[in-house]
C-alpha cells in the first residue's frame, strides 16, 4: 500500500518546511501543492492576466505545463520549462495564489496533477484542500495550525532574515486577509475535516512539531 499523508493548514504554519522534514524522516517525498498555485499566479502576472477574471485565469491555467521535480534541496516547480521555484515567495505571488486558487477551473487543474504524483508515489501533500479534495482517503491526514500573531511572527523573522524591511504589522495584515480568503472561498474553504489531526504548533518549536508528527503517522499506520 502507498504511504499517502495529508497536511492542510493556514498561511504561515509551517507547511512546507515541517512536511519536508517530516517526509524525509520517513524516506518518502513531500509535495508542495501551494507552491503549484503560487506558480500559477506569477504565470498569470507575467501574462498580463487579471487575477480577478475567473475566465481568464483558469484558460491560462489549462494553456500552461505546470510540473513539479525533487531535488536535495526539495521540491523545485517549473512553469512551460522555466523553474519558477525561486520566484514564488513573495506578497505579491501569496495574495495572487490565495486569488487564483478560489477558482474551481484552477483548482481542477492543479488536483488532477496531484491525485496522479500522489498514485503511484508515497508521499506527504501539503496545502489548504488536501485531506478534503485530493487525498480524502489518505491513511492519516494532519492540519498544522497556530496562531495568526505566532504565524505573522515567524514570516517576519524568516523576511527580516532576507533583508525584507516589511513591519510585522503589515505582515499580520497580510496573513489574515489571506486567512480570509482562504477560509471564505467558494470552492473548498481551508478548513479541518473532521478526521484530521490538528496540529497547533504555536507553542512548539520546529523539531518538537516533527517529532510530533512522527508520532502521529506511527499510530495511524502501526509502524
Amino acid at each position: 500500500m502507498i504511504l499517502n499523508i495529508a497536511m492542510d493548514g493556514p498561511v504561515g504554519a509551517g507547511k512546507s518546511s515541517i512536511a519536508r522534514a517530516v517526509a524525509d524522516r520517513l524516506g518518502i517525498l513531500h509535495l508542495d501543492t501551494g507552491a503549484m498555485y503560487r506558480a500559477v499566479g506569477l504565470s498569470a502576472i507575467r501574462a498580463g492576466v487579471d487575477l480577478q477574471d475567473e475566465a481568464a485565469v483558469t484558460a491560462h491555467t489549462r494553456a500552461i505545463d505546470v510540473a513539479v521535480a525533487h531535488s536535495e534541496n526539495g521540491q523545485r516547480t517549473i512553469v512551460n520549462g522555466e523553474d519558477l521555484t525561486d520566484y514564488i515567495r513573495t506578497p505579491e505571488v501569496s495574495m495572487a495564489a490565495s486569488t487564483v486558487g478560489r477558482y474551481q477551473g484552477v483548482r481542477r487543474e492543479m488536483v488532477a496533477i496531484q491525485q496522479r504524483l500522489a498514485a503511484t508515489t508515497p508521499m506527504l501533500v501539503d496545502g489548504r484542500d488536501i485531506c478534503v479534495r485530493v487525498l480524502p482517503n489518505a491513511p492519516v491526514k494532519l492540519f498544522l495550525t497556530a496562531s495568526a500573531e505566532e504565524r505573522a511572527r515567524r514570516r517576519w523573522l524568516e523576511m527580516c532574515q532576507k533583508g525584507d524591511t516589511t513591519p510585522y504589522e503589515e505582515v499580520l495584515k497580510d496573513l489574515r486577509a489571506r486567512d480570509e480568503q482562504d477560509m471564505n472561498r467558494a470552492v473548498d474553504p481551508l478548513r479541518p475535516t473532521e478526521d484530521a489531526v490538528i496540529v497547533d504548533s504555536t507553542e512548539m518549536n520546529f523539531d518538537q512539531v516533527v517529532e510530533y508528527i512522527l508520532g502521529i503517522v506511527k499510530e495511524k499506520t502501526n509502524e
